[in-house]
């Protein structure tokens, strides 16, 4: 078994960069969803509410990031590092952002095509405050993570996603209904042979990593939006299909694992998988 592919996500729910190498940090890979979208009262923004951020590509060149979507101008701009904090909320977490100003806010609000009275910040995350990992599945305490769901890492293998197309052919055998694994939005992809075998995992390291499998990852609406266009799909595919085999008692329909790194390193396309228990 081997890495198949890599992605970091620097905006929250907005469109994967897919990269040959990363660095593993203690809250998940360098530059990954150190950013995120809030609403004028600072709760998160994503997908689930707004699907068109699957549309915006997002760009990291030397010390800026562009952003570029279908219906505005590339917009670029430098972090801001410092400056003004605004209170943030992400599912039940509450911490501090520094906000990325107005210029920046107002092309999304464009992008977005939000209402005249609705308003949003793009913050960044403040190394002045940790985000901790549920204390429930943490190996430390106060152990940090980005603005990722919940957890540093998430792992997909190509065998489940063949499984979950095999089964989506079979329920709609004269249309296309099989899905990629932009989908599912994992950091890290690896092939397998036998499908859903990483939720036996404990501990495995990849390269010079090790990672902790905590828990498997619930799923959500985010899975039937098209990674390209934004669209819906319509027969709420592929977490309808997914449902019917993936559903694990009250806690969700489940695709990928989420994992915590032991160590920092180094990640790369080509990397051996080793199972350590």
């Amino acid at each position: 078994m081997k890495v198949t592919d890599l992605f970091i996500y620097p905006i929250k729910s907005c469109r994967g960069i897919e990269v040959e190498e990363a660095e593993v940090t203690p809250k998940g890979f360098k530059s990954d969803r150190q950013f995120m979208l809030t609403d004028n009262q600072g709760k998160f923004l994503t997908q689930r509410k707004h699907p068109n951020l699957a549309k915006i590509q997002v760009k990291i060149s030397d010390e800026m990031i562009s952003l570029t979507t279908d219906n505005r101008e590339t917009f670029s701009f430098k972090p801001l590092l410092t400056g003004r904090e605004i209170e943030v909320e992400i599912w039940r977490d509450h911490t501090r952002g520094i906000d990325q100003g107005e210029e920046v806010a107002e092309w999304f609000k464009a992008a977005l095509e939000l209402k005249p009275e609705e308003k949003c910040h793009l913050v960044k995350q403040s190394p002045k405050y940790i985000r901790p990992i549920d204390p429930k599945y943490a190996e430390t305490e106060n152990q940090p993570v980005s603005f990722a769901d919940g957890y540093p890492f998430l792992l997909t293998t190509e065998a489940s996603l063949q499984e979950l197309n095999r089964r989506l052919s079979e329920n709609y055998p004269e249309q296309n209904q099989t899905v990629p694994m932009n989908r599912f939005r994992p950091n890290i992809v690896i092939n397998t042979k036998e499908p859903f075998i990483e939720g036996e995992w404990k501990l495995i390291q990849i390269g010079e990593v090790k990672f902790t499998l905590v828990k498997p990852c619930s799923r959500c609406i985010v899975t039937t939006t098209n990674q390209l266009t934004g669209a819906r799909n319509e027969q709420g595919e592929p977490l309808k299909t997914l449902s019917k085999f993936r559903q694990i008692g009250n806690q969700g329909i489940m695709f990928g694992e989420n994992m915590i790194p032991q160590n920092t390193g180094i990640v790369r396309i080509g990397d051996q998988i080793k199972i350590l228990k």
